[in-house]
């Protein structure tokens, strides 16, 4: 929960988490996904000891530390009850950001109005972070958050009374914060995530998802239908369009060179400027070059195509698990029904929100989505459908 403030506290309080756990006598468990996870970290080390400059991948190996959250939450989180709780939390967590995010949104709408210039011009480089440093940080947390949330309000015997009123005050705010964060990537994916649990929730409703969406869009400031409008036209020095297309075909001619183990870790924007597309001239279209703003091409050009294929594997493996167990279910409500459909409409988020932006990459998401895989696959056990 404290990754929604400060990945700081978070690492600290997952570290005497960890200590606190091996020290407790308590069982370890790991989720069933060591052979893809150790694949992808495998990879990414001997990428970064072939690199041209190793000692820069370093931070790269020390992120490695956020995977123990798949221990320590799978060993520590044992009871339905106990995951509900966590993801309720969550949502109350998520709330207090989507709150700052929106008090931010005010702010920022002051500052373009007090300078004179087009808000949306304004705000597009400048937009809602709540208490994380960046924009993209703050969109994909609460996008997870938001995707439990909605499966416990879908799924949930317990969504009733004052927790149901709870549940849909945060959901309201949260899904607030992530209409005015602007960030269309979590747009797309929030939207493929609501048809996921609305189709398995009641089909027939299936048709008033977008009719919702597209109210939510019209009914919103200008800025935002412009935003929406960007997707297709976008503006010059404004919208990212034109920006990621030149990183992906970069990314391309990197993963042509270094298909193996990739330009290295860390490596990637120190070495953009020698696999620009010939036909790109300078100077680049506005954005940030430090990465490839897709999982995909990113990771296949970073670390080597067999590393990004590792990561896919882990993200199907998860996806797969999740959907076989939610098939073995009894019918009717319930709250490994909620934790699982909550799963596979994050991971579903994940892939799509991940061709357009680098969101495992960033250490506050990966935390976050690795506590949500890892309550999946004790929710799996705890309704007896892997063996304990």
């Amino acid at each position: 929960m404290a990754v929604v403030f400060s990945i700081a506290a978070s690492q600290i309080l997952l570290s005497l988490a960890l200590v606190t756990l091996l020290f407790s006598g308590a069982k370890l468990r790991f989720p069933p996904v060591a052979l893809p996870l150790g694949l992808f970290v495998l990879g990414t080390v001997l990428s970064v000891v072939f690199s041209a400059d190793p000692v820069s991948g370093r931070p790269q190996i020390r992120k490695f530390f956020v995977l123990l959250m798949l221990l320590v939450v799978a060993s520590t989180f044992r009871e339905l009850v106990q995951i509900r709780r966590l993801v309720l939390c969550w949502a109350g967590a998520g709330a207090l950001a989507a709150a700052r995010g929106l008090v931010q949104f005010g702010e920022k709408y002051r500052e373009a109005a007090f300078a004179g210039q087009s808000f949306y011009e304004y705000y597009v480089g400048e937009r809602i972070t709540g208490f994380m440093s960046h924009w993209m940080t703050f969109s994909g947390l609460l996008m997870i958050v938001l995707i439990m949330l909605g499966a416990f309000l879908l799924f949930s015997p317990s969504a009733r009374g004052k927790l149901l009123w709870y549940g849909l005050f945060s959901a309201a705010l949260i899904a607030a914060a992530i209409l005015l964060g602007f960030t269309r990537s979590i747009w797309l994916a929030s939207g493929a995530a609501g048809l996921y649990l609305v189709a398995f929730w009641r089909p027939k409703l299936l048709w008033a998802v977008p009719v919702l969406a597209a109210a939510a869009i019209w009914l919103s400031p200008a800025s935002v239908r412009t935003r929406v409008v960007s997707m297709f036209q976008p503006r010059q020095e404004v919208d990212s369009n034109q920006h990621r297309i030149v990183c992906w075909r970069t990314g391309w001619r990197m993963i042509k060179a270094h298909p193996w183990l990739g330009v290295g870790p860390e490596q990637v924007g120190p070495q953009l400027d020698r696999y620009l597309p010939p036909d790109v001239k300078k100077p680049l279209p506005a954005g940030w070059y430090g990465h490839l703003h897709s999982i995909y091409v990113h990771y296949a050009a970073e670390r080597g195509v067999p590393t990004m294929l590792a990561l896919m594997w882990l993200l199907a493996k998860i996806l797969f698990d999740s959907l076989a167990a939610v098939r073995r279910l009894p019918p009717g409500a319930g709250d490994a029904r909620f934790i699982l459909h909550g799963v596979v409409a994050v991971v579903l988020a994940i892939l799509i929100s991940g061709a357009f932006e680098l969101n495992l990459g960033d250490s506050e998401v990966l935390t976050m989505f690795l506590a949500v895989v890892a309550v999946g696959y004790a929710a799996r056990e705890q309704a007896g459908l892997q063996p304990s």
